[in-house]
């Protein structure tokens, strides 16, 4: 009787030491293959700092350079995008703001001067 439970039991011992084995297998393997997919493509979550500093620069540019008798929804919409962007480059350096909390009018564009002036004092080019 032993002997039968003894055959019976070897091989459900084996299928239970190699279930056990390819866990942290494949756990390993599973870790391995994100690091190389890591090393391979840049995280997409978020642009490089110079590419947001670029359009900084850019959306000022142009912003200072709406005509006069040009319609007003070209440049509040260059504004809000400038303003994105503003957001966006702040959130990257870690300066604080309240840009997005204030209604337009003058409150709103001494905000964004200040905050021009301080993502300028954490190193990011935005005049030039």
């Amino acid at each position: 009787m032993t002997g039968s439970l003894v055959l019976l039991g070897l091989p459900f011992a084996a299928l239970c030491a190699v279930v056990v084995g390819f866990g942290p297998a494949e756990r390993w393997l599973a870790e391995r293959s994100a690091r190389r997919r890591a090393r391979r493509l840049p995280p997409l979550d978020r642009r490089p700092v110079q590419v947001v500093a670029a359009d900084v620069r850019r959306l000022l540019r142009r912003l200072a350079l709406v005509p006069a008798g040009a319609p007003m929804a070209r440049r509040r919409a260059l504004q809000a995008a400038c303003d994105d962007v503003l957001i966006e480059a702040a959130g990257m350096l870690g300066v604080p703001h309240a840009l997005d909390a204030e209604p337009d009018g003058p409150g709103r564009e001494a905000e964004r001067l200040r905050l021009l002036a301080a993502l300028e004092a954490a190193g990011l080019a935005v005049r030039g």
